[in-house]
């Protein structure tokens, strides 16, 4: 089936996941969560059921995505912010150990290690046998996906944080020399170079020619991916956040604590959504929903066309990491070491839901079937559960509010079908 494979979805990194998300209309629900033994900055890649994270516990996890059961863990000599790439059964992913190891995604048998010059923060992109990644040590890589072997690296003046985007042979990265470079995917040559005047922490998003990224300490631009000219640009806080640009939107967390959605085409602010603080987390965009962390240690779903909050889950610490949604579920790491799985609410009886009567049943005067019986309610009568259940003679009692007639009373809840849960 579908899945996420790699940092932001995809090698154009345009944040677009397979989807959908969790369907909101009874809440949703942590499904699980799993404790690293670190933070977790990786954004998790989700193939066939499988779940792969790194955490600055210097592990590379893969975990069973329905029971979150560790399937296998490989030890890396640092700690792993890099998010990983899951291609034709392997996975690739970089370590502050200096290291790109390329892993067998069934076992977590090392295929093959590449030394670099320094940590490797950037996530890789894997195309037609290509592993493209940059380094601390200021370089862009091309590595041969099957043999690990060098085939070429472009020296940048300085870290290379930003996760290549590979697009139509061309390899697009961002440096904190403060230029966006795009290169021959085959030559590693220069085929152009855009200056800024800031850091460029941000992997590009490349969609129907347009290039787009943020810069560390102000603005979103949309350059011309082929010339490498400026379309538009947009000023915040500074992103340290890669864009997600999805039917002609721009959407981007912001230093300044915003996330903005963008036309695409202009640059022109559609809507944005203040968080408590920094967003550091990149927005995956599923059916018409944006799924973002931010440093308030929030995971948010918002409305894609009007910005509105859909729901928040609230993590233990801040969530830099980004969100891979897939299969109704939304898969994150937060800084309190956790993974976490958020799904749908299923439907339950609880304080302020809503229940159908599923056979005739007596409403009684007390949670007892010796309290007087106020009513017989037949097949299909609703009823709204107005507290806390209690249980007598191993029979479980809800009080309930009649729909229609207002009678109040206590109903067995063997009889009982939850319908609707309890608001928010």
């Amino acid at each position: 089936g579908a899945g996420v494979p790699m940092f932001r979805g995809n090698p154009a990194r345009t944040g677009e996941m397979p989807g959908p998300g969790p369907d909101p209309a009874n809440g949703v629900e942590l499904l699980w969560s799993f404790a690293t033994g670190g933070s977790v900055w990786s954004a998790p890649a989700v193939i066939d059921d499988v779940v792969y994270t790194g955490s600055t516990d210097s592990n590379v996890y893969a975990q069973d995505a329905v029971s979150s059961r560790v399937l296998w863990r490989f030890v890396t000599g640092g700690s792993v912010y890099s998010s990983p790439a899951v291609v034709d059964g392997v996975v690739y992913i970089g370590s502050s150990d200096s290291n790109v190891y390329a892993l067998d995604a069934a076992t977590g048998a090392e295929r093959w290690r590449f030394a670099t010059g320094g940590s490797v923060f950037s996530s890789p992109a894997v195309v037609d046998g290509v592993v493209h990644v940059g380094g601390e040590d200021f370089n862009v890589y091309a590595l041969d996906a099957v043999s690990g072997s060098e085939l070429w690296r472009f020296g940048t003046n300085d870290y290379v944080y930003s996760s290549p985007a590979v697009v139509d042979g061309i390899v697009y990265v961002g440096s904190w020399d403060a230029n966006i470079y795009a290169l021959d995917a085959a030559l590693g040559t220069e085929v152009w170079r855009f200056g800024t005047d800031e850091p460029v922490r941000s992997s590009p998003a490349v969609v129907e020619g347009v290039l787009y990224v943020g810069g560390y300490t102000s603005n979103v631009y949309a350059l011309d991916a082929a010339l490498g000219t400026e379309r538009w640009r947009f000023a915040t806080g500074g992103l340290w956040s890669s864009p997600a640009v999805v039917d002609g939107v721009v959407y981007a967390g912001s230093l300044d604590s915003n996330i903005y959605a963008l036309d695409a085409g202009s640059g022109n602010e559609r809507w944005r959504f203040a968080t408590a603080t920094e967003v550091w987390s990149s927005p995956a965009v599923a059916a018409g929903v944006i799924y973002t962390g931010s440093e308030d240690a929030n995971v948010y779903a918002l409305d894609a066309v009007s910005g509105s909050e859909v729901w928040r889950v609230t993590t233990g610490s801040w969530v830099t990491s980004s969100p891979a949604v897939v299969d109704g579920v939304v898969y994150v790491g937060s800084g309190d070491t956790y993974v976490y799985a958020i799904g749908a609410r299923g439907l339950r009886l609880e304080a302020g839901g809503v229940a159908r009567v599923t056979s005739p049943t007596s409403l009684r005067g007390g949670p007892a079937s010796t309290a007087v019986e106020r009513a017989e309610l037949l097949a299909g009568t609703t009823v709204s559960i107005t507290g806390e259940p209690e249980t007598t003679d191993e029979i479980v009692w809800w009080p309930v509010t009649v729909d229609g007639s207002g009678d109040q009373g206590w109903v067995d809840e063997t009889a009982l079908e939850p319908t609707e849960n309890a608001p928010g």
